[in-house]
């Protein structure tokens, strides 16, 4: 592969799954890990991605402000939009992080009464611009890659919450692994999430589907819904819309 054709995957790769592994880049470009650290220096030094220890993440994940940034914003609206009909008044929900969530934050009804737990600063803030929402962000570490809430107090404050909706973002979806993510620390953040919630919706952009991370976070039976940017008849979710509901 020529390297103009590398980069453009490693940014690629980045923007679908907000975050990559420097090992996995070397695995799948066939190259060495110092190729890959120069192009991710290169890539860096242009203003494309965020060099991070290990790999790099997106522009638009770190700087969730940054509106030009966002990937595939148009759709993640479009997810944002389906997501909030599930929404009903006196619920109490909880949110991920990342840009998609900071849509659905923004779409939430001034109409509705409703309670909010989230591990996302940034979500909390789209979040409390809404009259008639109780806002809680749950304490705990700041993550300077994702910009979310780790750690054991974060865990243990889940773990004291019982929540109608749980509302996720996902690095990756597929039949066989389920949901699957990169950064060890986030996903024991969202495995206690789950487990505060009676229902769990996962919303993924369509590229992210069909493909696997590391780090296992839960199957499809653990959860209640999937939402994409797709019609919910499109041939990609067929597969998909027998072990779970999609929208």
């Amino acid at each position: 592969m020529l390297k103009d054709e590398r980069l453009k995957y490693i940014i690629n790769q980045v923007n679908i799954h907000n975050k990559v592994l420097s090992a996995d880049l070397s695995t799948k470009l066939n190259v060495s890990e110092d190729t890959v650290r120069r192009d991710l220096n290169e890539l860096t030094d242009s203003g494309q991605i965020i060099k991070v220890h290990g790999g790099a993440i997106s522009k638009n994940f770190h700087f969730p402000y940054s509106e030009r940034e966002v990937y595939k914003k148009d759709e993640k609206k479009e997810i944002a939009r389906k997501a909030v009909e599930l929404i009903e008044d006196g619920m109490m929900i909880m949110v991920g992080g990342g840009t998609t969530m900071i849509e659905l934050a923004r779409l939430i009804p001034n109409r509705l009464f409703c309670t909010f737990f989230t591990i996302s600063p940034v979500v909390a803030i789209e979040l409390a611009e809404h009259p008639n929402l109780n806002v809680h962000l749950v304490g705990g570490k700041l993550s300077s890659e994702t910009q979310i809430l780790v750690g054991a107090q974060v865990i243990q404050q889940l773990s004291e919450i019982q929540t109608d909706l749980c509302f996720l973002g996902t690095n990756s979806v597929s039949l066989t692994k389920g949901v699957t993510d990169s950064d060890w620390e986030a996903v024991q953040v969202k495995k206690a999430m789950i487990r505060s919630a009676n229902e769990t919706v996962i919303l993924s952009i369509a590229e992210k589907l069909d493909s696997i991370q590391k780090i296992r976070v839960c199957s499809l039976a653990d959860l209640s819904y999937l939402v994409t940017d797709l019609q919910p008849r499109d041939k990609r979710l067929k597969k998909y819309c027998s072990k779970i509901t999609v929208i």
